[in-house]
């Protein structure tokens, strides 16, 4: 939830035609080519080196901000509303690029933070302190909290209390093979599933087990669907993207002084068609793009936003390039489809992430057979293909061993954290 460059202050551009925006977002939504490049995003929640379960008073996370922003850092670094710290990749031109840039900057971040005696874990919510207050206090996350809060305590608990992978993978191209960009936008919302069974990390929240595997998941199943569902797969997806996009409520009409202005069920269609509260341009279409948070985001590559944060200095590197593996080789790609493709049936016609697959993912992890079969299909596919796109032994050797760790046994991260409540 990187908050753009474009969030400040509206630009006022010439106003703009429902024709122009429908256009708009076909063309930099959806923006096709062979795969080259690769990115990752990592949130993680910032806590007290000397114990984790004491929570960083304001000051100290304030002054510690303040000093990671100091760092000459490759990734942009941005902070979440409850002070979860984000690295987000530039586009790299490989797996190992992209690896070896993130890496080195999560060394930089952790030894200054260690510094100041605080550490980051990775999980996908807060496992000790819930809720967490906000400590950003900014026109879009005020808006933002008013937004998600109506339907429940969800909205701010995934803002403040969430942490996650994602990762940035191109459209694809135009074409029916498997790197053709509806074959990959299908492909997502189907592995998908399999991602969040697989890599479930958030058992536990604010001191207590809460039933599912990936809490974090669930909190998403509980927001506003018109801004956390995915529109249809099985359609065209430019056309089907367009729609959903116009069709859901904006969440904010930004404005030069105050508070930004909050309307409730105003869809950009009908802002576009009533120019009110006023005019909208280009530029409040790209950013009514960044209030909608559905699994797979498409901002002209496809942004998988499924995986809990992951444990451990390097465990987010395989999330990373397993889901890489399976897009960017084609024939793991054709795998993976095969692999995921009985799951159809058990996700019905619903979007994700309220369908029963991706319920079921959340709640059972890899304990579900279905959903075990598919990842060791898929993990299969992605070890075989990991080589083939240059992936280092290192890399290669934490993904195989994840595999026999967890996929094998039918487990994920989430089984084995007992002790975090305690």
């Amino acid at each position: 939830m990187t908050t753009p460059s474009s969030s400040g202050i509206p630009r006022g551009g010439p106003p703009l035609s429902e024709e122009e925006a429908e256009a708009l977002l076909r063309g930099i939504c959806f923006k096709t080519g062979p795969p080259r490049t690769v990115g990752a995003e990592l949130e993680w929640l910032v806590h007290e080196l000397r114990d984790p379960r004491l929570p960083v008073p304001p000051g100290r996370l304030a002054a510690a901000i303040d000093t990671v922003r100091t760092l000459p850092l490759t990734a942009a670094l941005t902070f979440e509303p409850g002070g979860q710290l984000e690295l987000s990749s530039l586009p790299a031109a490989s797996l190992m690029e992209c690896l070896d840039s993130l890496a080195a900057d999560l060394r930089a971040v952790r030894e200054a933070l260690a510094s100041l005696g605080l550490g980051l874990s990775g999980y996908g919510v807060d496992p000790w302190h819930a809720p967490r207050a906000r400590v950003l206090h900014e026109p879009r996350y005020d808006a933002m909290e008013i937004v998600l809060g109506r339907t429940g305590p969800a909205g701010r608990a995934m803002m403040c209390e969430s942490a996650s992978v994602q990762v940035c993978l191109d459209a694809g191209v135009d074409g029916p093979g498997p790197l053709g960009y509806r074959r990959r936008w299908r492909l997502a919302h189907l592995l998908g599933a399999v991602l969040v069974a697989a890599f479930a990390n958030s058992p536990v929240h604010g001191g207590r087990r809460t039933g599912w595997r990936s809490t974090r998941q669930a909190l998403w199943t509980d927001l506003d669907p018109s801004r956390a569902l995915a529109p249809s797969a099985d359609g065209e997806p430019r056309a089907e993207w367009a729609a959903h996009v116009l069709d859901t409520p904006v969440m904010c009409v930004r404005t030069e002084r105050g508070p930004w202005a909050v309307p409730e069920g105003l869809t950009f269609r009908e802002w576009l068609r009533t120019s009110r509260p006023r005019r909208a341009d280009a530029d409040d279409l790209r950013y009514h793009l960044t209030t909608l948070f559905p699994p797979v985001r498409p901002r002209g590559h496809l942004e998988l936003r499924m995986i809990d944060a992951q444990s451990g200095r390097d465990g987010w590197m395989v999330p990373v390039a397993v889901t890489t593996a399976l897009f960017e080789d084609p024939v793991a790609a054709e795998a993976a489809e095969r692999a995921v493709a009985p799951l159809a049936a058990l996700a019905g016609p619903a979007p994700a992430p309220r369908n029963p697959l991706w319920r079921v993912a959340a709640r059972d992890g890899l304990t579900d057979p279905a959903l075990r079969t598919a990842a060791r299909a898929v993990f299969a596919a992605a070890l075989e293909a990991l080589p083939r796109i240059g992936a280092g032994a290192e890399v290669t050797g934490a993904v195989a061993a994840f595999h026999e760790r967890y996929v094998l046994r039918g487990a994920c991260p989430a089984d084995e954290l007992q002790e975090v409540a305690s």
